[in-house]
């Protein structure tokens, strides 16, 4: 038998590689530091908490190195299904991980010993989030309290609004990577297809218009994804799924005026991220107590 074709090819010897999972509780800007680091906006951002559902891929890749940043959902106490596949999400990149970017908001003076207790031993840097927002000093005394705690291997201070600190962490973060082949091709920067992303922004536009409950109870499912060639629109056929009549009508709005201002701003961002134009049809599906339902969870997408 023939030698199969080496996947990937002029890697050195020295070449470095591994898994850097981003925990904490909702809210720290997670999703915000990865974007910052790749450069890209994989992950949505929005101001409530409990945005990231799934663990996210981004894929920062070097002549000499590939790191593989794992956005997850904040660690939370489970209230329903759907929380528990959220938390099985931390707990597996957790596993997965080389190396634990633990955050935790400046602001906030109290260690966060919930999130804490979940990561076990695995090497950790503490990189406290939204400095823009306190004086540096002020933040002394919460890294002493979680120093005694837990050893980190490093401690630190970023704004990723501000572009504070960013390099220096991706350079520490890089320096701990183990000697290893690429996992990916240096070319691709996430293994989700387009159809996860296009989701995203659209539940992300609900997220931005709609406020209380409505935001979490929607789950966006992409029923048809049709790529046109010539001067064609893709096809995009996207259901906003809620869990009450009332949730729908809301969503819909008079004379279907709310949920075409969501399509619309959907739309354009989905066309700066595939590259080209698309034709976004969005229509809202009640399906009740879904984040509760296991079987129809794994439909959606969800890990038990």
């Amino acid at each position: 038998m023939e030698d199969s074709e080496p996947l990937f090819e002029d890697i050195s010897d020295d070449h470095t590689s591994g898994y850097i999972a981003i925990v904490g509780k909702p809210n720290v800007g997670k999703s915000t530091l990865m974007n910052a680091l790749l450069g890209e906006k994989l992950s949505i951002v929005t101001k409530k908490p409990q945005t990231t559902r799934h663990r996210v891929i981004g894929i920062h890749s070097g002549p000499e190195h590939q790191a593989i940043f794992l956005d997850t959902p904040g660690i939370i106490e489970p209230r329903y299904a759907l929380h528990e596949s959220m938390m099985g999400q931390v707990q597996g990149a957790i596993r997965d991980a080389d190396l634990l970017l633990f955050l935790h908001e400046a602001t906030q003076e109290e260690p966060d010993t919930q999130s804490l207790e979940k990561i076990g031993d695995t090497p950790a840097f503490l990189v406290l989030t939204k400095m823009d927002l306190i004086p540096q000093e002020k933040v002394l005394p919460l890294v002493e309290s979680y120093e005694e705690l837990r050893a980190f291997d490093e401690v630190v201070p970023t704004s990723a609004k501000k572009g504070y600190n960013l390099q220096k962490l991706l350079h520490l973060v890089l320096d701990t990577l183990p000697e290893g082949p690429p996992y990916y091709p240096k070319e691709m920067i996430s293994e989700h297809p387009e159809r996860f992303f296009v989701a995203e922004i659209v539940r992300e536009k609900v997220y931005k218009h709609y406020h209380q409950e409505i935001p979490y109870s929607v789950q966006v499912n992409i029923v048809a994804y049709e790529e046109r060639s010539g001067d064609q629109k893709d096809y995009i056929d996207a259901e906003i799924v809620v869990m009450e009549e009332s949730h729908k009508g809301i969503l819909i709005g008079e004379g279907g005026k709310a949920l075409k201002k969501v399509g619309m701003e959907a739309r354009e961002d989905i066309e700066d991220f595939v590259g080209r134009p698309v034709y976004l049809n969005l229509h809202v599906k009640v399906q009740e107590n879904w984040r509760d339902r296991k079987n129809i969870l794994r439909s959606y997408g969800y890990q038990s």
